[in-house]
This record gives C-alpha cells, sequence and structure tokens, in this order.
C-alpha cells in the first residue's frame, strides 16, 4: 500500500498538479492571503456604504423639513450657525470640560 502510494506521489500529473496549487495558494498574485485581504476590505467598505446611505437620507429629510416649515429654518438657523434677530442679544456659554 504505501509503494503504492510512492509510486502516486511520482506521477508527473500529481507532482504539476502540486505545484500549480501551491503556486495558486501562495505566490500568485491572487493567493489565499490576498483573497481573504479583500474580502475584509469589501465586507469594511459595505458597511461604510450602508452608513453613508443612511446619512444621506438623514440629510434629505432634514433638507425637506428645512425648505417646507419656515419655524423648523429659524431653529436651524439660531442653533447652528448663531444667527439672531436685530433687536436680540446674544450669549453663548461654553460649558469648560
Amino acid at each position: 500500500m504505501i509503494n503504492k502510494l510512492l509510486g502516486f506521489t511520482k506521477n508527473f500529473y500529481f507532482i504539476s498538479g502540486m505545484l500549480f496549487l501551491f503556486w495558486m495558494l501562495f505566490l500568485d498574485s491572487n493567493d489565499l492571503y490576498t483573497q481573504v485581504r479583500l474580502s475584509g476590505q469589501l465586507e469594511s467598505l459595505n458597511s461604510e456604504k450602508e452608513f453613508y446611505l443612511h446619512k444621506i437620507e438623514e440629510v434629505k429629510q432634514e433638507r425637506e423639513q428645512l425648505l417646507t416649515d419656515v419655524d423648523a429654518l429659524e431653529k436651524f438657523a439660531r442653533e447652528k450657525y448663531l444667527m439672531k434677530k436685530e433687536s436680540e442679544d446674544l450669549y453663548v456659554i461654553v460649558k469648560e470640560k
């Protein structure tokens, strides 16, 4: 039985197949390590894509609200850009850490 296995490993096609498999798994530009790394990078990019798609939807909703509601627009301008009316005084309170 052992002689059969040793004889089989001396076969040209077996040796060629093993060399080809070794080349594809470890030495090729698309080797196993690269494929695993690229798969992880793809997952990371897909999660970033989902995050940005969610943010785009939030911005669209906020924009629509600002374009249709005057009170929301005034509140946004006061909070984000510290805008005020002519007759008002504005005090900014900064919390110390």
